[in-house]
Formats: structure tokens, sequence, C-alpha cells
């Protein structure tokens, strides 16, 4: 981390320090001086002389030049926990934590279960002393038990080299949740930012236990805690055993309610039944509509026909009609699709030809609005179409003769409500509901 701040300081040299800096100074100087100090807490005998050294002279370098030059960065280092990645490179433990077990096993998304084996073990009795032949007796012991509490040729004093965040299956020693706090205190005053660590407690751990951890946490100083009590999940993918016994659970009297549930129940046409067929004409766009009654005469199906649109409109509208006809055999209103479908304004639109429905907006609005006056009212539908009022002549006061100065007579139909409209400089406009060809 000193060595990272020294090079953030060289960078603050040549491109400036991070934006804030100046207000922060005093306080950013004080904290790199605290890091710098934490070296001098650390025992001779703890770590190497040339180690020691060695951080000492970057602490001390990066805050002489950061007095100089600022910093570049805010931060610059944190511990990762390195899980996916620590896997991958077949290592035992990941980031910052210590084991979990000697022997664990890993829940696979696919189903099944993992061993994992802790490959170091070995390799460190050897270090402590042991014969080949002794380590080899321990390392099988551990295999067939899971722990390493009561293997052969084992010191008591060696015993808590080998102890894990986890209570071993056959075990008893595990970490105390106090030991990773105190050991992320170790760390942390040489770390920027935080700590990527899980304080493990066991699963007989108390609220007071947690408690006393977050306090002690924040005293020390540390930045971040996350704290994981065992089997504190219904699964969680790692554990020291395979989970194959099962507590056995007494049978609890529970009451039962019964509840009734409602399904639609389809109302199917009689195979020889009654329709009504009707043509249309929207602006020139020619179709039928074949309508299937019940045996009371209410309308039970509907197939839509469409002359000389091509194979993808026909399709769609028969997809439709047959989606219409499964609303009305299982039970929605015919009124509530007339409410829903009238008047949806898409092309193609225009004038129809029938003297009920004069103008139609869009296939849907004709043949909804034609369905609730065949079938619900005579009046259902037909005159919320806007202007389309059937016009009554009378012979009280005879028309008079219409003024045609302003209105050319090669200029298109309103797309709106039909009527002539006249030009609007490079565009058309209708004098009779505003609408326009397309400017504003």
């Amino acid at each position: 981390c000193g060595q990272a701040y020294l090079t953030s300081a060289r960078l603050a040299a040549a491109v400036g320090p991070f934006p804030g800096y100046a207000g922060n100074e005093a306080s950013f100087l004080e904290v790199i001086a605290m890091h710098r100090d934490s070296v001098d807490a650390i025992a001779p005998d703890a770590v190497p002389a040339y180690l020691r050294e060695a951080a000492a002279a970057a602490w001390n370098a990066a805050y002489e030049s950061g007095r100089a030059y600022g910093y570049r960065n805010a931060q610059t280092t944190v511990i990762a926990p390195t899980g996916t990645i620590g896997f991958m490179m077949d290592c035992d433990t990941t980031g910052i934590e210590p084991d979990l077990a000697l022997v664990k096993y890993k829940k696979l998304v696919g189903g099944g279960v993992i061993k994992i084996v802790n490959q170091t073990v070995p390799e460190a009795l050897l270090r402590l002393g042991y014969r080949p032949a002794q380590a080899d007796a321990i390392v099988e012991h551990i295999d067939q038990t899971g722990t390493i509490e009561g293997a052969p040729f084992l010191k008591p004093e060696h015993l808590p080299v080998f102890d894990c965040s986890f209570r071993p299956q056959n075990g008893t020693r595990f970490i105390h949740h106090m030991g990773h706090v105190r050991m992320m205190a170790a760390v942390q005053p040489f770390i920027s930012g935080a700590i990527s660590k899980t304080i493990n407690m066991p699963e007989e751990a108390t609220v007071e236990d947690i408690m006393d951890a977050y306090i002690e946490s924040w005293r020390i100083g540390l930045k971040a805690v996350a704290i994981y009590r065992d089997n504190c999940k219904r699964s969680q993918p790692m554990s020291t055993s395979q989970g194959t016994a099962k507590a056995k659970v007494e049978p609890v009297e529970v009451k039962t309610v019964e509840k009734i549930v409602y399904r639609p129940l389809r109302r199917k046409l009689p195979d020889e039944r009654q329709s009504l067929t009707h043509k249309f004409s929207i602006a020139g766009h020619e179709g039928y509509i074949t309508v299937g009654l019940f045996e009371d005469g209410t309308p039970g199906e509907l197939f839509i026909t469409m002359s000389k649109e091509g194979s993808t409109i026909s399709g769609l509208m028969d997809s439709f009609a047959t989606s219409i006809s499964f609303c009305l055999q299982y039970g929605v209103p015919l009124q509530f699709l007339v409410d829903k479908y009238s008047h949806v304004r898409f092309e193609p639109s225009g004038w129809t030809g029938n003297k009920e429905i004069p103008y139609a907006k869009s296939l849907m609005d004709y043949i909804f609005r034609w369905m609730g006056a065949k079938f619900l009212h005579p009046d259902y539908k037909i005159t919320e179409a806007g202007n389309t009022l059937q016009l009554k002549p009378t012979e009280a006061q005879p028309q008079q003769a219409l003024r045609f100065d302003n209105i050319a007579t090669d200029a298109p139909l309103c797309s709106e409500c039909g009527g002539l409209m006249t030009r609007n400089g490079a565009c058309f406009k209708c004098e009779n509901c505003g609408g326009t060809s397309g400017c504003s």
C-alpha cells in the first residue's frame, strides 16, 4: 500500500491530484502518517528485518512525495475475496480467509457434492518436524474422520496451527470469532480500503456475541465487517459434512381449511349452429365477418376473412378472431370486448359505405362497433365515433348554395374525419377537425 501511494504521488506530480484533494489535504496526509507509523508498531521478531525496513522506506517516501505533490488516487488497495479465482488456481484458501475446514463439501449447481481436502497439510507437517511416515498417518486420519483431532503422532501444541473457521464434523476446535477480528485488525493499517473477509461464528452464537464483534471491530478501526453464523441459511455452498443426516421432525397438527377455487368453464358451441355473415369495406379494403351463435342467439365464435390482403394480414386476423372466440366461450361479456376495442385507431381506416357506421378508425373499430350494434343494442357504440350522426333532409329549409372558393378540388381526404382538406403551405389542413397531413 505504501508503494501504491508513492506511485499515486508521482502521478499527481505529472497530472495533478484527484479532484477534491485540496479541500482534504490535511486530513489525507494525517491518514498517510497513521499508515506510516503503523510500521513502527510491528514487533521486530514478527517479520524479517529487510521486509520491515522496505515497508518503512516505502511509507516514508509516500508521505514526503504526497506533501510535495498530493495524491492522484483517494484509495489504492483492498483485499478481494478471490473465491472463484482461488478455486481456478487450485488454492486451498482464498484471499485473506483461513480455511473453512480441512475437509469440506461443496454443493454443485447441477446437483451433487464434491469433497475438497486441504492439500497443504502434509507440507505443514513436514515443516513442523514430522517424519514422512508420521505425516502420512496424520493425513490418513484426517481423510477418514474429517478432523485432525485425535490423529496419531500429532503434538498437542501443534493443534492451533490447523484450526479452521468452522467446527469439523467429528471435532470440537475452531477459530474463535474474535480471532478473525484481531487478524483483520493486524492487516487493516496497511490496506487503503476495506477487507473482504467473513467473521465466521458457530451455530450457537448469540446476539450478544454478534454485538460484541461489531463493537470491537469499530473500536480497533476496521472499515468493514461481514458476519456469518453457521447454518443460518437453509442451504449454504460449503459445509463440513455431506448433510445426509436429517433431524427427526415431530408431526405438527395443522388445521385444514377447505378453499374453493373457481376455474373458468368453456361453453362449446353445438356441431350445427346458426351463424351470421357480414360483408364490410373500409377505405377499399374488403372483408367478411362471420359470427357463430349459441342456442340462445348470443355470439360464441368469430371468423374474419380479408380479401386481397396477403397471407400475413389474413393470418393475423384469423389468429385474433380465434382469441376472441375463446374469450366468448369462456364467459367474457361481449360488452367488455366492444368497450375495449371500439375506436382503436390504426390503418386501414376510412369510409365504409355502411350507413350505420359510415366511418371506421380501424378494422377492430368497425368489427366491434358492428357486433355491439348487432348483439347488444342497435345504437350501442354507433354514435360515439365522432361526427357520424345520420343527417335527415328537411323540406322546411331548402339547401343553400355552398361556396368552394378556398377548397382545392385535388386535395386529399382527412384521415381523422374524412372531410376534404385545404392546402396550408406545403401541406394540407382539415377545416373540419383541424387535422393535418403531417405538418404542424
